[in-house]
């Protein structure tokens, strides 16, 4: 069977990813280098210092918090990225839908804005992470979900689905509720925090508490360094698109997220496919009688 390969990882989303545990210095970097990634690669590193008020070690160390080996390859990778010709860096930014857009405008810039966030959470996501989660999911004794605001929603979708193929689980958006069962959770459970930002609070005390009870931990969040990302045994990454005018990065990580639990999902389905089939199959029977009778054309 082929597969489709995927993209190389974007270094536009690592660079966003990266945001919250940069230091100031490497913020202004960072904002140069996303501002005008195509000045910032026929630079010198002297050049791009001084138009960032910083210093050439700041420089060096952004650099290497991409992984990077130095600047050289900085720009060398700019250079690269810069082929991506169907999207461009600015593209998405919120400023790109006016008051006198087309519907058909707003559509195309929610399709290529999306479009590309899920291209780059392909590219970045950590695949030995992701089967890892599915195997501990799949013999999980418990699994709670940890979330709130709109990652309450997705984790609900979940729920619904791993119910359907007879996986309990449970989605607490409450942090009282949320603590409570994650202070009842030990060896054999899994506890799966969903925060865009990994620093939402609510999510991140219970998933801390299933850590310290014996739970095995996974955060689903964009920021790799987060908090939540700390707190966990696995992390699954995910890329927001860019914001788009009145869409902001929470309500544009949506699609990334359900794109990781779709992944999630059909993983533990996959590991008893035939159990998973009959499951379908009888709750498909179950509400059968609550549909309307087709009509006829």
């Amino acid at each position: 069977m082929s597969l489709v390969e995927s993209p190389p990882p974007s270094l536009e989303a690592r660079i966003h990813g990266l945001l919250p545990a940069l230091t100031p210095a490497q913020v202004r970097v960072a904002t140069e280098v996303l501002r005008d990634p195509a000045a910032v690669s026929s630079s010198t590193i002297g050049e791009l210092a001084a138009r960032c008020g910083t210093s050439l070690p700041s420089v060096t160390r952004f650099c290497l918090a991409l992984g990077l080996s130095g600047y050289a390859e900085l720009r060398l990778a700019l250079a690269a990225e810069s082929g991506r010709s169907s999207t461009s860096w600015e593209q998405g930014t919120g400023a790109e839908v006016g008051p006198d857009d087309s519907l058909d405008h707003v559509l195309r810039a929610l399709l290529q804005a999306d479009a590309r966030a899920l291209e780059d959470t392909v590219a970045e996501l950590d695949v030995d992470a992701l089967g890892k989660a599915v195997h501990a999911i799949s013999d999980a004794r418990r699994i709670d979900l940890y979330a709130v605001g709109g990652s309450a929603c997705i984790a609900e979708d979940l729920r619904l689905r791993l119910h359907r193929i007879g996986r309990g689980a449970t989605n607490w958006s409450d942090v009282h509720n949320a603590l409570t069962s994650a202070a009842l959770l030990g060896a054999g459970d899994v506890a799966i925090g969903i925060s865009h930002s990994g620093e939402t609070l609510e999510v991140l005390e219970p998933l801390r508490r299933a850590g310290h009870q014996g739970a095995l931990t996974i955060a689903i969040t964009n920021y790799p360094r987060s908090s939540l990302a700390r707190a966990a045994e696995l992390v699954l990454t995910t890329a927001a698109a860019r914001d788009v005018t009145f869409r902001t990065g929470g309500l544009s990580a949506r699609h990334a997220q359900m794109l990781v639990l779709d992944a999630l999902f059909i993983g533990v389905a996959q590991r008893d496919y035939t159990l998973s089939e009959q499951s379908f199959d009888i709750t498909a029977g179950a509400v059968a009688t609550h549909r309307s009778p087709s009509r006829p054309v």
